[in-house]
């Protein structure tokens, strides 16, 4: 012992004092591993010391740039890199994929291209022929492809999960290039290539044998792709919302339906009725989620061509007529739901949706949201039968007295998601709601009936809370804001739009919520620049900002965003006081690259044309369309081959309504 000692005190002397030295690189990799939370926390590990330096670069395989720029940088850094997310990047083009082509090689085996932009068939060229294992590529919106570009694609012989979305140009020859290059597919989406067809999915149906996931959204389709879809022997996830080419005619054909699916999507079908549906999963015993929102009456008659899918634990109706007959028939289909959306559902009574939930007692998540006709009735039984909710969403259930919500507080102690915008409920029911320890989301928009008292019971109760919704609750001022920051320390994202009770004090209290990275605080007349700063001072993963109508900010409060907000990559600062030197100031956060800057009185086009080019990472603004003409044409040119795109508006400034009377107008529209 005392020589084992005795080497040990020796190595610690040659290595200068610094235990870290003495652990291997398993080690520190295994202590990286758990610092996911704050991205800033990597970086501070890799400032340590040079030897940390090395260690994280090889550590990181994961890297999502905001520009392109610093591709050849980056990569030469984390030369470890597998995955590569350019999602942020509008701007990508050909020398950019050649420079990740060359760094990266066969070590990269994702690259995520579904927002860029600017590259052509010769960057993906360069991509296959160097990066010969990538597996997953998403090319999503890239508006441009046409089949020799796909041809391009088949060269990926190891591409297991493809992503087409939104790529209009490419046609059944370009698919059937990818079926017979990349037999190895996985996991297919063609959502919106409205030039593909029968041949072109029929072919990857035949080629591709080991498909797992395949979505053929709004496609012009019909019945001579199914059955070689469904003799897929692993098919699990099928998506055919939107295909109006398949019709009940079709499925009637179908001799068996696919023995492997287990996610079946026919929303917006028009022309499937239960008839169809009953053919298409006639052997599908195994199907565990059913998505049949935007068409299908939930009547006697589905709940019988249902009945075959015993094991079905989730099932989504959002948007169909429903009866309680239905709904009492779909109770008795199923063994055990997990899952129930019943959003914006027409004649969801208490009946039915009671007869329902008292069958299904391991339900996990319901979305009843605007189901207009349940009372505390549906309520209660909810509560008592279904005590192990993790979500429950009900929007604007207006008929539900503030005495129900007590119940949801009383019996569903499992909750992690809550959805009350719009509702009845008071301080009492936070109150109960409070013993929901593991809550991680609350929305609580336009519930005029809470105060102060109410969010002092969540924040003491609550502490798991990251999401909190207040949207319009005008009752509450700082000191609810205070309890919220006080309990609340893991709070990510907060909305106090229009709360006209609140001041520079909430903002200060916030500023100790270090996870912060979501502030909306719109109409918040009695914010002021000195708020926004401790904001910018605290809150260091700030990233989304939305300060419209808070008339009292200045260039003060962006200068010091300008400052101490490196991490904001959105902000709205309309009908704010910020003048050409506060909107200029912005352009030293190299993250920046949302902006929307409607009637800022102060701004001159010189000011707004000198911040513009001086933003150079920002990839979308929305401006008032005076200044279409007040700015040259050059500019905008120049900008948009940066990768920026422009919204306009020509909205008139509007004075804000009292709240009330604003949900009253609300409620006559809807």
């Amino acid at each position: 012992m005392k020589k084992q000692k005795s080497m040990y005190m020796e190595m610690i002397n040659n290595n200068n004092n610094n235990l870290f030295d003495l652990l291997s690189e398993e080690i520190v990799f295994t202590i990286l591993d758990k610092l996911n939370q704050n991205p800033l926390d990597k970086k501070s590990f890799s400032l340590v010391c040079k030897s940390f330096y090395s260690i994280e670069s090889k550590h990181r395989r994961i890297l999502k740039p905001l520009r392109p720029d610093h591709l050849h940088t980056i990569l030469t850094r984390y030369s470890n890199t597998t995955h590569l997310d350019l999602s942020l990047c509008p701007r990508v083009t050909d020398h950019s994929l050649a420079t990740i082509s060359n760094i990266c090689g066969s070590t990269l085996k994702s690259i995520d291209l579904s927002r860029s932009a600017f590259f052509s068939l010769t960057g993906l060229l360069t991509l296959g022929l160097k990066c010969m294992n990538l597996v997953e590529l998403d090319l999503s919106n890239a508006a441009w492809l046409r089949d020799a570009g796909a041809a391009a694609i088949a060269e990926l012989k190891n591409l297991e999960k493809l992503c087409l979305n939104r790529c209009k140009l490419v046609s059944d020859m370009g698919i059937g290039c990818i079926a017979v290059g990349c037999r190895k597919l996985k996991s297919l989406s063609l959502k919106w290539c409205l030039a593909v067809g029968d041949l072109g999915v029929g072919l990857v149906a035949v080629k591709c044998k080991d498909i797992r996931s395949f979505d053929l959204s709004f496609l012009p389709i019909t019945n001579k792709c199914l059955p070689p879809i469904l003799n897929l022997q692993h098919l699990e996830d099928l998506v055919l919302e939107g295909c109006y080419g398949i019709d009940d005619d079709s499925l009637a054909i179908l001799k068996h339906g696919s023995k492997s699916l287990k996610t079946l999507d026919i929303s917006s079908c028009q022309n499937i009725s239960h008839i169809g549906l009953s053919s298409l999963v006639s052997e599908s015993g195994g199907l565990q989620q059913l998505i049949l929102a935007h068409g299908f009456p939930v009547t006697l008659a589905l709940a019988d061509s249902l009945e075959k899918l015993s094991m079905l634990q989730s099932i989504k109706l959002d948007d169909c007529m429903v009866t309680t007959t239905g709904l009492k028939a779909i109770a008795n289909c199923f063994e055990s739901l997990r899952e129930l959306s019943l959003s914006k559902c027409s004649g969801v009574t208490d009946e039915g949706l009671s007869s329902l939930v008292t069958r299904h007692k391991n339900l996990k998540r319901l979305d009843i949201t605007c189901c207009r006709k349940i009372t505390d009735v549906s309520i209660a039984h909810i509560t008592s039968s279904c005590t192990n909710l993790t979500s429950l969403r009900m929007e604007s259930c207006s008929l539900v007295p503030r005495e129900a919500f007590v119940l949801i507080g009383q019996r569903c102690h499992f909750l992690e998601e809550l959805e009350l915008t719009d509702n009845e409920i008071d301080d009492e029911g936070l109150k109960s709601i409070s013993g929901c320890h593991k809550l991680t989301s609350l929305k609580l928009g336009i519930c005029l009936n809470i105060t102060d008292e109410g969010l002092a019971h969540i924040g003491s109760g609550c502490w798991k809370l990251t999401e909190l919704d207040l949207y319009r609750c005008v009752e509450i001022s700082d000191k609810g804001i205070l309890a919220i920051a006080n309990g609340c320390h893991e709070l990510e994202m907060i909305n106090t739009s229009y709360c006209n009770k609140i001041s520079d004090k909430s903002l200060a209290s916030l500023s100790k919520c270090l996870n912060l990275n979501t502030l909306e605080c719109r109409g918040c007349s009695s914010v002021t620049s000195l708020g926004l700063a401790a904001i910018a001072v605290g809150c260091k993963q700030l990233s989304k900002l939305d300060i419209k109508k808070c008339h009292n900010i200045t260039d003060a409060g962006t200068l010091a965003l300008a400052h101490f907000s490196q991490n904001l990559r959105q902000i709205n600062l309309s009908y704010t006081s910020v003048t050409d030197v506060g909107l200029l100031a912005l352009a030293s956060i190299s993250c920046l690259q949302s902006m929307v800057i409607l009637h800022l009185n102060d701004l001159t086009p010189s000011g707004l044309a000198a911040a513009l080019l001086a933003c150079s990472g920002l990839t979308k603004v929305k401006l008032h369309t005076t200044f279409k003409t007040l700015l040259p044409q050059a500019l905008f040119k120049h900008l948009e081959a940066r990768g920026c795109t422009f919204q306009w508006r020509d909205k008139v400034f509007r004075a804000e309504l009292d709240p009330k009377c604003w949900k009253l107008q609300l409620e006559d529209i809807i």
